[in-house]
């Protein structure tokens, strides 16, 4: 792998409530600077974002019913709309994580449905984001068997606003049990070479962090 192909797994992400516009210019600036996939944003910054990066192939990603998941059906289908509207590429929502633990399988099951869906009609790339440090192993893995039957275009570990973030046990677990018909990001945590280098050879394909430039140093560091 070459740096180039490193910083196209990387989901560059601001997701901080107390984002501005100069945190987000400079956010878009990074993202161009090295090639990554995506900008991660909260909602509200997508139109800004999308002419920062107009011109390039980095991606918009908007994060819906951000960090908590909360917001029900009928608002987190109407905030991916005007996301997509907004010019979203790619939307990274958060599973209803009561109902997950509730095990109501059929509303986790209409949920990611229901956005997959949208998000499919306007040829956007959809991500699900489980939250594992509140799931037990077996409720990652339902989650994972109904996205298998779904096919979003990702599972996702984490937000990053949880009690933990991304491990090597979950990410090789849903990598298992998708058995390749959805790919994995890993996300929350993810601040150095060591750890980002883990969870790829573990099967993810795309990496959330906000370490993205300090990951791509270290990288050259011991390439030299």
């Amino acid at each position: 792998m070459n740096k180039t192909q490193l910083a196209n797994y990387f989901d560059h992400t601001f997701l901080k409530p107390y984002a501005t516009e100069a945190d987000l210019t400079k956010l878009c600036n990074e993202a161009k600077e090295i090639g990554a996939a995506m900008v991660a944003i909260n909602t509200t910054w997508t139109k800004f974002c999308k002419e920062q990066l107009k011109g390039t192939s980095v991606h918009v990603g908007a994060a819906i019913s951000f960090p908590l998941g909360q917001a029900g059906l009928a608002s987190k289908v109407a905030e991916t709309k005007i996301a997509i509207e907004d010019g979203a590429d790619e939307i990274d929502y958060v599973i209803d994580i009561g109902q997950a633990k509730m095990h109501h399988w059929d509303y986790i099951k209409e949920e990611m449905e229901s956005i997959v869906s949208i998000c499919r009609k306007h040829n956007v790339i959809s991500k699900v984001i489980f939250e594992n440090c509140y799931l037990e192993k077996d409720e990652i893995k339902q989650v994972a068997l109904i996205a298998k039957e779904v096919k979003p275009d990702f599972i996702k570990t984490s937000t990053g606003f949880g009690t933990g973030g991304a491990t090597l046990e979950d990410v090789k677990l849903m990598v298992e049990t998708v058995e390749g018909q959805v790919k994995v990001k890993a996300a929350g945590g993810i601040r150095d070479w060591k750890t980002c280098k883990a969870m790829i050879d573990a099967g993810a394909q795309r990496i959330g962090t906000s370490s993205s430039l300090k990951i791509l140093e270290e990288f050259e560091a011991e390439e030299k």
